[in-house]
């Protein structure tokens, strides 16, 4: 009886146990969890922690993580809008949308896989990367790339294919490849546009050059005409002022001459000087005491034999 009776007991537990298996689940933060009875949608469970159930066959719960999945398309070949072959990679950011009836959607289209979904978005993926098609190839690589731009067409094609339930959040280029013929054809072009811009730039240099000349030769020209007048104004300046002197000296001619001599004797005797020669010459007759003298009392010189001078400095 004792035996009979543990056998029951135990039976009984195994029972509860299942039981109490089949009517709970739990729900982790990071996941919704999508109950279904009979196989329609029952209803969405977003609370993380144990929850209850119908048991067995009744209620079946799949969950589904929130998290954002990514999914990487093939390499996918295109021509760009200048007529370039390339090849393009891009990447997806998604996740299952936040509202019930878009959780139920999502179940109803993939039976709650992610597995499955990524697949779908994938070749979706694919076809959406074709939108770079109506960019041109200095758009899609280089300091004017328009990536950003590229990569909203591309998001916006993925939206517009994808079943109800998926939410894309984000597209990226991975990669844009030039194949080895197209490769060779964008060097030689861009060694033309560099040439073109070099020659551009060259010109362009020659022509500030020839401008900057002919700037400065204006205005040396301008300088020089100015300080002509301006010296030719001096000139006449002086010129007047001087003819008065010249007047004074005409009339005291002896005046003059005389110290025309008193500056060449001061010339000619400079610093320490030992002269030898002729003192009955001018200037050096001023030299010599019995020297004539003329009505004004100017020393006269008595002949007009010159004399020779040698000096020697000490």
């Amino acid at each position: 009886m004792n035996k009979r009776s543990s056998v029951i007991a135990l039976g009984l537990a195994i029972i509860a146990v299942l039981v109490l298996y089949s009517t709970t689940y739990t729900v982790s933060y990071h996941e919704i969890a999508i109950r279904t009875r009979f196989g329609k949608p029952a209803g969405v469970q977003r609370d993380a922690g144990l929850h209850l159930k119908m048991p067995f066959f009744v209620d079946t719960v799949t969950k589904v993580d929130r998290r954002k999945q990514l999914v990487e398309s093939p390499l996918v070949q295109s021509t760009t809008k200048d007529g370039l072959q390339i090849v393009v990679q891009a990447y997806l950011f998604w996740q299952v949308q936040d509202t019930d009836d878009a959780a139920q959607a999502f179940f109803m289209s993939y039976g709650g896989s992610l597995e499955e979904a990524s697949k779908d978005l994938e070749q979706t993926l694919a076809g959406a990367v074709k939108a770079v098609a109506s960019f041109n190839f200095d758009e899609l690589v280089g300091p004017n790339a328009k990536l950003a731009d590229a990569e909203k067409a591309i998001l916006a094609g993925v939206a517009a294919s994808t079943k109800t339930g998926v939410q894309p959040v984000m597209v990226g280029l991975s990669q844009v490849v030039l194949p080895q013929k197209t490769t060779v054809s964008v060097l030689s072009r861009m060694s033309e546009v560099q040439n073109t811009l070099a020659k551009l730039e060259g010109a362009k240099a020659s022509s500030q050059a020839q401008a900057l000349t002919s700037q400065a030769n204006s205005q040396a020209s301008t300088i020089r005409d100015f300080a002509s007048q301006w010296a030719t104004r001096i000139e006449a300046k002086g010129t007047e002022e001087a003819t008065q002197y010249y007047k004074q000296l005409d009339e005291h001619a002896e005046l003059a001459t005389f110290l025309a001599w008193i500056d060449a004797m001061r010339a000619g005797l400079r610093g320490s000087t030992t002269y030898v020669g002729d003192t009955t010459t001018a200037p050096f007759h001023l030299l010599d005491l019995s020297s004539p003298v003329d009505a004004s009392g100017v020393p006269q010189p008595k002949g007009a034999t010159s004399g020779s001078a040698n000096g020697s400095s000490k």
